[in-house]
């Protein structure tokens, strides 16, 4: 029973934590460089912001299609199911700490000698190929791929997109990227806000309506135009994806998955059968768990 009481402590301990760091982002009672709220909305208003100075795709509202689903996305899934699943997250910790396993247990590559900026740097890299192989993952295995189907129901493409994805998703990528960090030992928690803060800005941009290639730097970073034809309709022949980059494309050169035929953005986004695809939050979120393929 104390071991029962203990499991049930470190859930409740989580979940309440995360709770109140929320409404204390909220009024602004934690640091600006760390309010995960505030910083979201600044984000996404800025990102918008170009999106209606600057359309790529001008036939597209500034209020397009699904655009309010997406914002009801992007709060569900920052904010309330990582409320939820940090419980179980933490539970998950205390398990393999009982096992002999802790954070330092995997460490391949220490880095806290480091400067701050290459400590950064070499997070974020490894940190980006963690998702970018969880992504080709979502992709290649059935099961997975009927909740990435979700996300690859957008039809116009904008910004909170981006946070268009089934809740599923969180608990696939959090164990990559946990992995990821225990293989960095000394790696400052405080710093992840940084990183933090730069994925959601390039996430949005890849997702807004807005022409940015990058120039030479597209062998480097991701950007709209190349995560657009990542949501084609039609892919190349014998393609299950192309362009997986969250923030950084190189994976997808270095692996042969990069695909931009044109730049002109005129294309049907979405993936065969997505008119099976429920229009609803609600609907969406039962999504995935149904044996009859979609």
């Amino acid at each position: 029973m104390n071991e029962v009481g203990r499991y049930f402590g470190e859930f409740f301990q989580a979940f309440w934590g995360t709770a109140q760091w929320t409404w204390r982002s909220i009024i602004f009672e934690v640091p600006w460089y760390q309010n995960y709220f505030w910083g979201l909305l600044l984000i996404s208003l800025l990102v918008w912001g170009l999106e209606i100075v600057f359309p790529w795709r001008k036939n597209q509202s500034i209020i397009r299609k699904d655009f309010w689903l997406d914002g009801v996305y992007m709060f569900f899934n920052f904010f309330i199911f990582s409320i939820a699943i940090n419980g179980f997250y933490r539970l998950s910790l205390l398990f393999f700490s009982q096992l002999g396993i802790e954070s330092h247990s995997l460490t391949l590559v220490h880095i806290s000698s480091l400067p701050t900026f290459w400590s950064l740097l070499v997070f974020f890299v490894v940190l980006d190929f963690a998702q970018w192989a969880t992504h080709v993952l979502l992709h290649r295995i059935p099961f997975l791929w009927r909740f990435h189907q979700v996300h690859h129901s957008v039809k116009e493409m904008g910004f909170a997109a981006h946070f268009r994805y089934h809740w599923m998703e969180n608990i696939l990528y959090k164990p990559f990227k946990t992995l990821a960090i225990m293989l960095l030992g000394g790696f400052e928690p405080e710093h992840a806000f940084v990183i933090h803060f730069l994925a959601i800005t390039i996430g949005h941009l890849n997702h807004a309506n807005v022409k940015i290639s990058w120039g030479p730097l597209k062998y480097l970073f991701n950007s709209p135009v190349m995560h657009l034809y990542h949501h084609a309709h039609d892919l190349p022949d014998n393609r299950f994806g192309v362009n997986f980059g969250i923030s950084l494309s190189v994976w997808d050169y270095l692996f042969g998955f990069n695909y931009i035929p044109e730049a002109e953005g005129k294309i049907v986004l979405g993936y065969p059968g997505d008119a099976a695809m429920p229009k609803n939050f609600w609907g969406q979120l039962r999504h995935g768990w149904k044996t009859k393929k979609s």
